[in-house]
């Protein structure tokens, strides 16, 4: 009967193996943590009254102040559930108006043949080295001449086209098998029957995670906002959030109440999207 001695490189390398995951372990859940930091300062704050957030004393758990949901809700002067409602319209029909408008424009760029594709295309691409700063002022002027102040056309329609947005889905519409729109041609269906009963059916993953983006840009939109929504009946979430700090006082616990009420939308649907985020992004080809 033979035996096999362990060889001592073998052991240093499982030993080596363990720590190196114990370490990675440690990693991550420091990482954890400082990345659920934020979220508990909020979640602590928003149930605290003002002299518990800015006292010298401090405590981790809050005094569970539930009365400053009521309290938030309850100003009439910031009308923040009027403020959810237009961030919800705003960001889900912003979504689906860059989804439809930006998928066919990369569409058609990257598989309707056209002499001067090459020619718009970089024109898309000139418009991401225009700084924001420059066109918004001719765009409150359009915006303002149209009548649209105070409106949802106004809060929307602007921003409803992305070059980078349209240059992400060319990018992708290349690399789809052309196999099965040539198959859906032979079936006598055109650009448009191709494009949303083979290409859209096929790309839900990559759509998922445009929307996310989309969305969460959308929701978290300030500046244009605040300038189309003069009054208060058209505020959204971020605009009502700046509310709270005047020259006079600043109202702690409704910004931190208000705060940890309005990530909520955006934690759901980045937890219910979040596979097909991964997928989408995955699918771009691009590499971190």
């Amino acid at each position: 009967m033979t035996t096999t001695t362990p060889q001592p490189g073998t052991d240093r390398r499982k030993h080596g193996g363990v720590l190196s995951s114990t370490g990675l372990y440690v990693a991550v859940g420091v990482a954890a943590l400082l990345f659920l930091l934020p979220f508990y300062l909020i979640l602590r704050n928003s149930l605290s009254t003002d002299p518990e957030i800015t006292g010298e004393h401090w405590k981790w758990l809050p005094s569970f102040q539930w009365g400053n949901v009521s309290e938030l809700f309850d100003d009439q002067t910031v009308q923040f559930g009027r403020s959810l409602w237009n961030s919800t319209i705003v960001a889900v029909l912003m979504t689906l108006g860059t989804l439809l408008v930006c998928s066919l424009a990369g569409y058609g760029l990257a598989r309707i043949p056209y002499r001067h594709a090459n020619k718009v295309f970089y024109a898309v691409l000139a418009t991401l080295m225009v700084p924001t700063a420059v066109t918004f002022v001719p765009s409150f002027v359009l915006v303002s001449s149209l009548g649209w102040v105070d409106t949802y056309r106004g809060l929307i329609i602007p921003g409803l086209f992305s070059g980078f947005t349209c240059f992400l889905f060319r990018q992708y519409f290349l690399g789809f098998p052309k196999e099965l729109e040539e198959a859906a041609r032979v079936d006598g269906l055109g650009y448009w029957g191709a494009y949303w009963r083979i290409v859209v059916p096929n790309s839900l993953n990559f759509f998922a995670a445009i929307a996310t983006i989309t969305f969460i840009s959308g929701w978290n939109a300030f500046l244009w906002p605040l300038v189309i929504g003069q009054d208060p009946s058209s505020w959204t979430v971020q605009v009502a959030l700046s509310s709270f700090m005047t020259n006079q006082t600043v109202n702690f616990h409704l910004i931190f109440m208000a705060t940890a009420i309005s990530i909520l939308p955006l934690v759901f649907v980045f937890l219910f999207l979040q596979r097909w985020l991964v997928q989408g992004i995955a699918q771009t080809g691009i590499k971190g």
